[in-house]
């Protein structure tokens, strides 16, 4: 970037602040301070925060996890990954510490300022309630005990869909500013959110992406999608107020609001299932290592991963609450033993809107099993009746089945407990009212949507969205 076109891009940042302040009826306390740093700065404080951000830190925790699930393969490196799909796709930030909006010296000023809009939408939304405050309402202790366990259970999901909340307005004034010159909105244009989904999905010029696990891509793009389906639908229905400062001020709790905005709206319990005491029957031989909700998103990514997009896309609707539960081997001593899969024992309970729906995903679930273990062989002879499966496997039992609406999983378990650990959490399943969740954690790929959101905004986000004034006007008159 020339000297002349920083100064025109600098010279902007407060014309771009003011159409974000009148577009979100937020207002502008003070002046944004702005930066313009070169792609070698920006790798390095891409590094340095994946090494202080404490989202990141826990994704390496959660790694074995995401595997154990099939979520990722065994052998995939996450954190060198992560660091290249960053690195690609980073197309600017607003630094939440320092109070800045960070500008690209390798990219000109009329491609950053719709990447502007989105920026000091973010720099608004801070003034308003500080953001990092505002988006840090996480527990990243390990809950030990069954109050501790369901706490995390009722307070899963909130750090994520905050983010989904914060990059939805901020999409929502990046599409607004775009479309400026045909003097419409996105509020005035609900199916343009439709297309505009569509387009997330292609990864064509983004070579990482592109080989980039469904998960990752998934989560990637989820807050930009997501959220800004989200916050159309409010924008549609109740107003700028409420789509911006509203939801700030009460922001939603769970994937299962941000992907269903009416239930948002209309404060539908968000289903929260129970986690009975399982220290006593696991604790002599484990110890706790992670726990929390399978919420909504997750299961999208994983029906579509075990069954394709058609499948997910009938099951992921039916889900009416799910919980996961990891427990890691004492006897996994080593540093090379306690980072393989074959150390946790998992259970995985989830409850869907009828049975059907669960018997679906459960045949679904049960042919990953080939794929995701080796020597796999199905033992017929010690399920107990039709509604069991049980298999055996390199690294331990694995147990299926189904009562009612309910999915049980036990992967690693011996058998004898997996049955118990079933039983009492089918027990503790009442059939009353849902919990309403409230703040706080994560669940396995809400977490990675959360870290990734944090860097900054992504190609993910921008090329998908992308609209000069002739494409703007192209789509609307197109219609």
């Amino acid at each position: 970037m020339t000297k002349a076109q920083a100064k025109e891009l600098f010279q902007s940042v407060d014309e771009i602040l003011n159409f974000v302040s009148k577009d979100t009826k937020l207002p502008i306390e003070h002046r944004v301070k702005r930066k313009l740093i070169s792609r070698d700065e920006v790798n390095k404080y891409l590094t340095k925060k994946f090494n202080d951000d404490k989202s990141a830190k826990r994704l390496e925790r959660d790694e074995i996890v995401l595997k154990k699930f099939g979520l990722l393969d065994h052998d995939f490196q996450l954190r060198p990954f992560l660091l290249s799909l960053l690195t690609e796709q980073i197309a600017g930030f607003y630094d939440n510490k320092t109070k800045t909006v960070n500008l690209l010296d390798w990219i000109k000023p009329d491609d950053q300022k719709p990447v502007l809009a989105h920026e000091l939408t973010h720099a608004l939304q801070d003034q308003k309630v500080e953001l990092t405050k505002w988006s840090d309402v996480g527990d990243e202790s390990i809950a030990r005990n069954v109050r501790e366990d369901n706490q995390h259970l009722q307070t899963d999901e909130a750090e994520t869909a905050r983010s989904a909340v914060a990059e939805g307005q901020a999409m929502a004034v990046f599409v607004d500013y775009s479309l400026r010159a045909t003097g419409k909105t996105i509020a005035d244009t609900p199916e343009l959110g439709d297309k505009l989904k569509d387009l997330a999905s292609d990864t064509s010029g983004s070579p990482v992406m592109a080989r980039a696990p469904l998960l990752l891509q998934q989560s990637l793009i989820f807050p930009y999608s997501d959220g800004l389906a989200f916050e159309q639908a409010l924008l549609v229905k109740q107003g700028r107020e409420a789509a911006f400062a509203g939801v700030l001020e009460h922001p939603p709790s769970s994937s299962f609001e941000i992907m269903n905005p009416t239930a948002y709206m209309a404060h539908t319990p968000v289903p929260v299932l129970r986690m009975p005491d399982v220290h006593p029957l696991i604790d002599a031989e484990y110890t706790p290592y992670d726990m929390g909700v399978m919420g909504e998103l997750d299961v999208r990514i994983l029906t579509e991963l075990f069954g394709g997009r058609k499948m997910s896309a009938v099951l992921t609707p039916e889900w009416a609450g799910g919980l996961y539960y990891a427990a890691q081997r004492k006897s996994a001593v080593t540093a090379e033993e306690k980072s393989s899969t074959a150390s946790l024992g998992l259970l995985y309970y989830s409850r869907w809107k009828n049975e059907d729906a669960a018997r679906s995903f459960l045949q679904v679930y049960a042919t990953e099993i080939p794929r995701q273990y080796s020597h796999v062989e199905r033992r017929q002879k010690d399920e107990a009746d039709a509604d069991e499966r049980v298999y055996s496997t390199k690294e331990g039992d694995v147990l299926l089945s189904i009562s009612g609406k309910g999915v049980f999983v036990s992967e690693g378990f011996e058998l004898s407990l997996a049955r118990k650990l079933r039983d009492s959490i089918q027990s503790a399943q009442g059939e009353g009212p849902l919990r309403i969740a409230e703040m706080h954690l994560h669940e396995p790929s809400l977490a990675l949507a959360r870290a990734l959101g944090s860097f900054g905004m992504m190609r993910a986000g921008l090329e998908r969205y992308t609209l000069n004034g002739a494409q703007a006007a192209s789509m609307f008159h197109a219609r």
